[in-house]
Formats: structure tokens, sequence, C-alpha cells
């Protein structure tokens, strides 16, 4: 047994844990310590252009919440502390800014406000690309790289691309000083360029891949591994980080980092992992146990639908194997009535004692499309009796053998009628 800590250490190690995680910065910060990492790669892209004055594009490509854009604003917040007045960032989303005459307008403004410049509304999509061009020709004289971020590249690779052909055609000027970074979770997005555009492109990429599971647990301990000359007791912080050590060294925390990556490896995922471990921490000790990871890991993968199946009666159970025995036919349409046929060729089959009246079995029918277990097939036949539409279910086969297992009072009839349909 540990010996507990004081409340206002232990609420203490849990808020500088918690912070730790919601802080991007220190989540990414032992990227700068390698060259091989891509923060590294494109701070040396970056910053070379920045030193050098030239013009460069580059790509950055991985599934969504890799750390693409992370890695991006830990970049360019160390560029503008080495070079304080040497950078400008215009930063556009696909989502918003796909269409080119507003995507210019949102150029001209931002320039305009980074350059203290008053904006007009009422300027035409010519205006604002003749704009950008003098202000890219001025900042490059003033030996000031203007730096543009494309989020969801991709989106702007539609239609015309006239915003990427002016943008990328205003570089080949020898004046002109620009990055451009564009991130996308498409890795063919360079492939989505015109002919026109994809010329004047650099074909410079970065690729943001899902961490690997030793990645995976060098980033857990640099998370949660407290520092020994942090403000915490030094006892403390010997106990907490020996008693971690020894939870990474565990078999059972290796299979639970296995379930949590078979599903989604991104660090988004990790940090949302961690942040439920670190707030199943016992605050009497002070320190975090193998139990915390496991019911972590069990909270991330609890399905709503599985709770709702665990509290439904015996007679609930037998509509919805009737059911998933239906479409295992491959019955293409099927209704109330269908179900209490296929319910009472059971009842005659196997003799079983479960028996219940239409009635009772009707009202058991309105719960389970009250809990949204099962739905009408379509929305046509408003009008007709509920006993006539056509249903289905929205839950799978799998879900339905988990909840059968599950449940101690199933009758083993329905356990044995499902296994059967899914062996057949």
């Amino acid at each position: 047994m540990a010996a507990a800590a004081p409340a206002p250490v232990a609420g203490h190690a849990h808020a500088v844990l918690r912070g730790r995680l919601c802080d991007p910065a220190f989540v990414h910060s032992c990227l700068r310590s390698s060259p091989d990492t891509n923060y590294s790669k494109l701070k040396y892209l970056v910053a070379s252009s920045v030193s050098e004055a030239c013009n460069n594009s580059v790509l950055l490509l991985g599934p969504r919440g890799c750390g693409k854009g992370a890695v991006l604003d830990m970049v360019l917040e160390d560029l503008r502390k080495e070079h304080p007045d040497a950078i400008s960032v215009i930063r556009l989303n696909g989502m918003l800014h796909s269409d080119d005459n507003c995507a210019t307008k949102e150029i001209a403004r931002q320039l305009c406000l980074e350059h203290q410049l008053s904006f007009s509304k009422m300027a035409s999509s010519d205006d604002n690309t003749e704009f950008m061009i003098d202000m890219l020709r001025e900042c490059g004289l003033a030996h000031k790289t203007v730096i543009f971020v494309l989020e969801e590249f991709d989106l702007f690779a539609q239609g015309k691309q006239r915003l990427l052909y002016s943008l990328l055609d205003a570089m080949q000027s020898l004046t002109s000083q620009a990055v451009v970074i564009g991130m996308s979770c498409r890795l063919d997005a360079d492939q989505l360029l015109e002919k026109r555009v994809r010329s004047r492109f650099s074909h410079r990429k970065l690729l943001f891949v899902p961490s690997s599971l030793d990645d995976i647990q060098r980033l857990m301990e640099h998370l949660l591994m407290l520092e020994k000359d942090s403000s915490l007791p030094t006892n403390y912080v010997t106990e907490y980080n020996s008693r971690l050590t020894s939870i990474f060294s565990n078999k059972k925390f290796k299979g639970v980092l296995d379930s949590l990556t078979d599903t989604d490896a991104t660090t988004s995922n990790i940090l949302r992992f961690l942040f439920r471990v670190v707030s199943y921490m016992d605050m009497e000790s002070g320190l975090l146990s193998m139990e915390c990871f496991t019911d972590a890991l069990s909270s991330m993968q609890r399905q709503p639908k599985m709770d709702s199946l665990q509290d439904l009666s015996i007679l609930e159970l037998y509509i919805l194997v009737c059911m998933n025995r239906l479409e295992d036919k491959e019955q293409k349409s099927y209704n109330f009535n269908t179900i209490i046929k296929e319910y009472k060729s059971i009842q005659d089959a196997y003799k079983t004692s479960d028996k219940y009246a239409t009635t009772v079995c009707f009202r058991a029918f309105e719960h389970l499309l009250d809990r949204e277990l099962i739905t009408f097939a379509d929305t046509k036949g408003r009008n007709v009796a509920l006993e006539y539409r056509p249903v289905k279910l929205l839950i799978s086969s799998r879900e339905l053998a988990q909840s059968l297992n599950l449940n101690t009072t199933c009758p083993a009839v329905l356990q044995k009628l499902l296994d059967r349909e899914r062996y057949m």
C-alpha cells in the first residue's frame, strides 16, 4: 500500500499533468531534439527560405489528429522568436475559403491587418489579387517572408485553381519572398493539381504517419513522468515515477496499448486516452495505477448501444433475435407481424415457456423503437398502423451476440439460435 500523499501535493501533480496534456507545445516538444523529425525538416526548410530570401512550397500530409497543425505552430512560434520582424503569416482554410474570390479577399484583409493598412471591402477579386502580388513584391524588397498556410489544401485544388496559380505564379518573381505550406489528410493532394499549377509547385512533401508502439510509449513517458527538479516533493516524485515505470513494463499495459492503437494510433487519440487516465488518478495517494489505464480504455471503447442492450427484457431480446434471423434469411422487408410469426415458429420448434401475448409483444416492440435499437426502414406510410410498417435492426449481429453473453438472465435457446445463424 502506498502512503497517502498530502491533498495539495496530489492536486498540484494532477494539475501539472492536465496542463501538459492541454499544451500542444509541450506534447510535441520532444521533437525538437531529433534532426530526423518532421519538425526539424519543416523548420529547416522555412528558416532557410527566410534567411536566404528564397521562395518555397511544401505539403504536410497525414491523417487527421497526427500532429500536422501542432508541428507547424511550433515551427512558426520558433521562427517568430528568431526573426521577429522578418515573417508574416497568412492562414486560409479550404472549408471556408475554397472560393477564389473569398480567398483573395481574405488574403488582402490579413495582409492589411498585418501591415496596418486600410482594407477595402468593396475591392474586386482582380484588385485583391493585384494587391497580393504588389505586397509580395514589397515584402521581398523589405526582406520579409510571407508564409501562406493553406489548411484542407485538397479543397483549394478543386475547380479552376485560380488562387493556387496566382499565388505560385507570383512566387516565380525574383523580388517576391514567400512560402506556401499546404496541409491535407489526402496523401494524393499534389496529384489533384492542374498541370500549370503543378509545374510551379516545388513537390516537397512531409508525410505524417501514425506512431509506432515504441514511439507512443516514449510520448506517454514524456507526458506522464514528473521532473525531479519540479516544485513537488522529491520523495513523492520518486515514488510516482517508480510506480509509472513498473506500469510501463507490465505485460497488461502492452495489451492496453495494443487495443488502443488498433483503432486509432494518432496523437490526438493518445491525448484523449491519457486525459482519461489522469482523470482516474487516486487523489488520496496521488499515484497512477494499472487500473487507471484499463478503466480509461474501457471508457473509450464503451458503446452507447451496448449499454442500452444490457437493460432489455427477455421478450425484447427475443424480438431482436427474430429480426436478426429474418435478415440472415435475406428477407428484404418485414414488419411486426412478420416478427411475431418468426417468434411463434421458435416457440413451436423449441417448446419454450417464454410465451407472451401479441399485445405484450407489441409494447416491447414499441419500447425497442423508443430505444432506437430498431427503426422504420423508410419514411413512407406514416399513416399506416405501426404493425404493418417495415422495420430494420440498428445493431449488428456481433453487438447482439455480445449483449446475450453479458446478460445473465438470457435463455440458452437465444444464444443457440444466434450462434446457429452466425455459423450457417
